[in-house]
C-alpha cells in the first residue's frame, strides 16, 4: 500500500527542500546587486497557507485510499494463508480454482491501488498548478515593483544577499489572494492516462 506514502513524501520533500535552503546568512552577505531578484518556489509551496492546506488535504486523501485498499490486502492475505495450510487436503482441480481466483483478486487489488496512486499524483499536480497560476501575477508585480531586471530561481543560487529574495513577499500576497484550497481526489483524464503508453 504505497498510496499514503505518495502524499506524505511529496509534502515532506517540499518541506525538507525548503528547510535546507534556509541557511544562516553569512556575516557579510555581500552587496545587493541592483536589478537581481531571487524567488524560491519550493518554500512558497511549503510555507504558504494554500500550500499547507494542500499538504494536509493530500494526507487525508491518502489515508482514505489506504482505508479503501486495506480490506483487499487483508482478504487476500487471509485466503493465501488458508490455501497454504489446507491446500494439501483439497482436490487438485479445486485447489487450482482457488489459486486462480486468489491471483485474480490480487491483480484487481493491484490495479485499484495503481489507479488510486495515479489519482493522488494527478490531484497533487493540479493543486500545485493552481498555486502556480495564483502566484504568477504576484511575481510579475513584485518584479516590477522591485525593479528586477533578472529573477533567479533560488534552487540555482547557492548563496545570496537575503535582501534580494522576494519569496516572503510572494508568500504574504499569496496568503491574501489564495488563503486555502479545497478539493477532493480527482480522476485522471483518459488522455493523461494514455500519454505514458503513447510515449513507449
Amino acid at each position: 500500500m504505497k498510496a499514503l506514502i505518495i502524499a506524505a513524501t511529496a509534502a515532506a520533500s517540499l518541506i525538507a527542500t525548503a528547510a535546507s535552503a534556509q541557511q544562516a546568512a553569512p556575516a557579510n552577505p555581500g552587496p545587493v546587486i541592483p536589478g537581481v531578484c531571487v524567488y524560491y518556489n519550493a518554500r512558497l509551496l511549503a510555507q504558504s497557507s494554500a500550500g499547507q492546506a494542500v499538504e494536509a488535504r493530500m494526507q487525508q486523501l491518502a489515508q482514505e485510499v489506504q482505508g479503501e485498499l486495506q480490506p483487499y490486502a487483508t482478504q487476500i492475505q487471509t485466503e493465501a494463508q488458508q490455501l497454504q495450510t489446507s491446500g494439501s487436503s483439497l482436490p487438485a482441480d479445486q485447489l487450482q480454482q482457488r489459486r486462480q481466483a486468489l491471483q485474480q483478486r490480487a491483480q484487481e487489488a493491484q490495479q485499484l491501488e495503481s489507479t488510486r496512486e495515479n489519482e493522488l499524483r494527478y490531484t497533487l499536480g493540479m493543486q500545485r498548478q493552481a498555486i502556480t497560476e495564483a502566484v504568477s501575477p504576484i511575481l510579475t508585480a513584485l518584479y516590477q515593483e522591485k525593479g528586477c531586471g533578472l529573477l533567479l530561481d533560488r534552487e540555482s543560487v547557492f548563496m545570496m544577499n537575503p535582501a534580494m529574495d522576494v519569496t516572503d513577499l510572494a508568500i504574504q500576497r499569496l496568503n491574501t489572494a489564495l488563503p486555502t484550497l479545497s478539493f477532493n481526489r480527482l480522476p485522471v483524464p483518459a488522455q493523461t492516462q494514455a500519454q505514458p503508453a503513447a510515449a513507449n
